[in-house]
This record gives C-alpha cells, structure tokens and sequence, in this order.
C-alpha cells in the first residue's frame, strides 16, 4: 500500500476523532435560565430540552471559543452571512466541515493519481464547496422574501385599515405568512415587545435582508412616525410598485435568457472537454502541465475564461 495513502487517511479520520470528541464535549451547554425567560417574556411556546439537544447535535459546536471561535471573531459580518442563510450549521462547525472537505477532495485527488501541478486545487476546491452551499442558500433565501414581500405589504396594509397598530400588523404578518418574511417579522415584533423602538427593530431586519424594496418601506414607517401620514395607503403604493417591478424584470429575464444560456454554455464546455479528453487519454493532457509552454496556456485559458465570465454577466444582468 502507498505511504501517501495511509498518512493521508490517518489525517483524516484524526480530524474526524477530533470533531467527534469536540461535539460530545460541549453537547448540552446551552443558556437554558435566559432562554426560558425570554421566552416567557415574549410570549412564545417554551422550547422542549429533548429537541435543544437534537438540535446541538445536529449544529455540532456551539460555543465561539477555541480557535474557530477567535478566527470568526475577526470578521463581523460573517455570523451575518450565516444568518442571512439560515444555516442550520453554526459558523465553528461549519469551519470543520471546511477543512474535513478539504482532506476527503485532496485524498480522492492522490488516489486518482492527478498530476502534482493540480493536486493544490483539490483541497481548495474541497475547502469552497461548503461555502458554495452557503451562499447558493443566501441567495435563495433573499429571492423568496422579495417574492414575497408585496404580499406582506398588503396584508399589513389590510391590517392597519382594520384598526391594528403597526406592532400588531407585524404580528398577523409573522403569523399568517410563511418563511423567510415570517421569520423576520417575527423578530422585529419580538424586539419591539423587548422595549427596541420599532424604528431601530426595522432597521435592524434592513441589515439582515439588504433589499432595495424593503428599504422603501423601512423608510416610509420612519418618515410616518415622524410627521404623520396614512401608512396603509403608503404600504399599499409601495406594494403595487414592487409587482410592476417583478412585471419588467420578468420582461427582461425573458429577453436576455438566451444570452445567459449561452454563457452557461461557453463557460461549461472548455471544462467539460477538458475532463472528457483526461479520463480517455491521460498521457495526451500530461503535456499541458509537464511543459513550461502548457502550464502558460492553462494560466491564460483561466484568465480569458474568468473575463468572458465577467463580459457575459454584465451584458444579461440588468437593473430593474
């Protein structure tokens, strides 16, 4: 058997001995006195402890110290970023799982013989795939809460037309939606019961859902609080802008579909051939990385490859 293979493997099943035992030590730390208080303070359904616990060891690590702790601690907007996502993993472990994708990517490279001049990549290919994961499930998370946040602002219009106060049409909000938009009304209703002004709590849903059209109606409740106003016929105009807004982009979308088509198509076939031709004649591809003239033409195919990437996403996204 290889050497490289069996001190490869037994980094590997280190890393996950160490995770494991991580995991078991700190399963059940949980501030259990303070969330039942504000739990009862909110108003909420108490949090069953059997359910707490499934939960920390679905998340695995759920304390910021150690060293993943202090490495995230140095970048404040990534918890932001985790909870934009709602991740169900928690910024530690989700580091583990990095750095263990990292390991499995480079040992399925050296067990497939790749050459030495690509084997790098593996682990840092091994290393974006979980962050891929996150921001793919970001970004469907903040497309779904602008489908549906005309029919929030109208079903909050519908409520202060009703007589309710404002924390109150947060509240049918929050209930009679669904996720994301429920979740975040939730909050900012939640944070407004625990004495936030209702500005600061809106605010505060802005900077977790960066949307242009939130941003509207964050503004036109502070400017109504203000000097005054009818706040359902604003949310009722903001509303009916939103949908003419989804109406041309939609319109744009189906303009430009074929030239995003073409891109995916451009940027997917020099790889796929690439691919294709190594598995069918390995010694044929070998050249590119044993000759100083073949590592050159790799270098500039990425670069031209990246700029054609760039050229194509600026000519089909258009602004609505």
């Amino acid at each position: 058997m290889d050497p490289t293979y069996l001190i490869l493997g037994s980094a590997f099943i280190g890393v996950l001995t160490l995770v494991l035992g991580l995991m078991s030590i700190f399963q059940g730390r949980t501030d259990t006195d303070l969330e039942n208080r504000l739990v009862a303070f909110t108003g909420r359904t108490p949090v069953n402890r059997g359910e707490v616990s499934s939960t920390i060891l679905l998340d695995g690590l759920t304390t910021a110290q150690g060293f993943f702790g202090r490495l995230i601690q140095r970048f404040d907007n990534l918890p932001l970023l985790f909870r934009q996502a709602d991740s169900p993993i928690r910024p530690e472990p989700f580091f583990v799982i990095c750095f263990v994708s990292a390991a499995l990517l480079l040992i399925m490279a050296t067990a497939l013989r790749v050459p030495n001049t690509v084997l790098p990549a593996a682990p840092l290919f091994g290393f974006a795939i979980p962050w891929i994961w996150l921001l793919l499930r970001r970004r469907s998370r903040m497309r779904a809460f602008e489908k549906q946040l005309p029919d929030a602002l109208e079903l909050l219009a519908r409520a202060l037309r009703s007589g309710n106060s404002l924390a109150a049409g947060l509240n049918v909000v929050a209930t009679e939606m669904v996720a994301p938009i429920s979740m975040e009304f939730r909050t900012v209703y939640e944070e407004q019961n625990l004495g936030l002004p209702i500005d600061q709590a809106l605010r505060n849903m802005l900077q977790r859902v960066p949307n242009m059209d939130l941003q509207f109606f964050v503004t036109a409740v502070s400017i109504q609080r203000q000097a005054g106003g009818d706040l359902s016929e604003i949310l009722g105009k903001i509303s009916m802008l939103v949908r003419e807004r989804f109406k041309i982009l939609g319109q744009v979308r189906a303009l430009t579909g074929e030239g995003r088509m073409s891109g995916v198509v451009l940027m997917a076939l020099p790889i796929v051939l690439f691919l294709t031709v190594y598995f069918l004649n390995p010694d044929y591809v070998a050249l590119l990385f044993n000759r100083e003239l073949g590592r050159t033409m790799i270098l500039w195919a990425v670069i031209a490859q990246c700029i054609g990437g760039y050229v194509i996403h600026r000519i089909v996204n258009i602004k609505v």
